[in-house]
Order: C-alpha cells, then structure tokens, then sequence
C-alpha cells in the first residue's frame, strides 16, 4: 500500500522537500509556505494547505509559478516535438495532444502567441485527459478576456496542475522507497 504524501515528504531533508515542491508549483513563496507549515499531519492536511496558500498569493507569485511552464506554440516545430516527449511528468498531461492534426497545431501556436502578446504570461491549463482541439477551444475562449479574468483562469488551472503533480510525486517518491 503506497505511503502517504506527507509521511514521504517528512523522511526528507528541507533541500529535498524543496526540490520536489518546486516541480509541483515553481511559486517561491507558495514553496517556502508549505515548508515553514510542515510536516503535515496527513496527506489531506498537506493538500488542504497547498490549495489555501495558493488561493492566498499575491499575483507575482502566481506570475512567477506560470513562468516555470513552457510555451505552448513558440514554434509549431518545437511544439510537435514538446508533445511527442514522454518526459516524466509531462508525458501524462500532454499525451492526448500527440495525435493533433497539422492545422490544430498551427492553431495552437497562434493563438497561443495572440495569448502572450496580450497578457504578458503563457497559457496555462490543465491538459491532463484533454485533446490539443479541446486545449485549442479553451484558449480561444479565454483570449477575450481581460488580464485581470485571466489570471485567476490560470491560477485555477495552477491549482489543478499542482494537485496532479503531488500525486505524480506521490508515486515517485513510493517508487524510490520500493
């Protein structure tokens, strides 16, 4: 039976638990909250904490936390091959994207482009489960918005990324106990 989150992360040095926080949420100050509240009782209480102090930063943190993303349709060559990886974390988020047709991919990296030029910080979802054209209906969606509506947009899909990759490491850091 895997251990919990929070009994692993508390076997760790605080370099340690840093590290590993930081490839949930690249937030210094979200980072630096949850080691100065732990240990954790539980997993829950630790996931409970990483969702209240992210709801609580301040928009330089959640800047700061998309910026450690990469971005999508810089160039439609390189996004092809982003998405054909099956880098660790990332193979799982991105792998429904691996079948994109040609004009989707093209799609997605102008108006992915249309999306920095505007708001200044990439576009941020949460891809797990989600095909390119459903990423590429949902960016076209959020571009209208104002810079305000689209931070808390991508502080959502943040939240989400980040509970999903505690669960990634989760698994991990069971798998090295093995």
């Amino acid at each position: 039976m895997p251990a919990d989150l929070a009994l692993l992360l508390a076997s760790l040095s605080a370099d340690q638990i840093r590290e590993h926080l930081f490839r949930c949420c690249g937030s210094t100050r979200w980072v630096d909250s949850m080691l100065a509240h732990s240990p954790f009782a539980d997993e829950a209480q630790l996931r409970e904490k990483a969702r209240a102090l992210w709801s609580g930063l301040a928009e330089s943190d959640y800047l700061e936390a998309f910026s450690h993303h990469p971005r999508i349709g810089s160039d439609p060559e390189a996004l092809r091959q982003k998405f054909g990886r099956t880098a660790s974390w990332s193979a799982g988020e991105q792998s429904s994207v691996q079948s994109a047709t040609e004009e989707t991919i093209m799609e997605l990296s102008r108006y992915n482009t249309e999306y920095i030029q505007k708001f200044g910080f990439v576009f941020l979802i949460c891809a797990t489960g989600k095909s390119a054209a459903e990423m590429l209906v949902a960016l076209k969606k959020r571009l209208p918005n104002d810079r305000a509506t689209e931070i808390q947009n991508a502080a959502t899909e943040q939240a989400h990324i980040t509970q999903i990759r505690l669960d990634k490491l989760k698994a991990e850091l069971n798998t090295e106990r093995t």
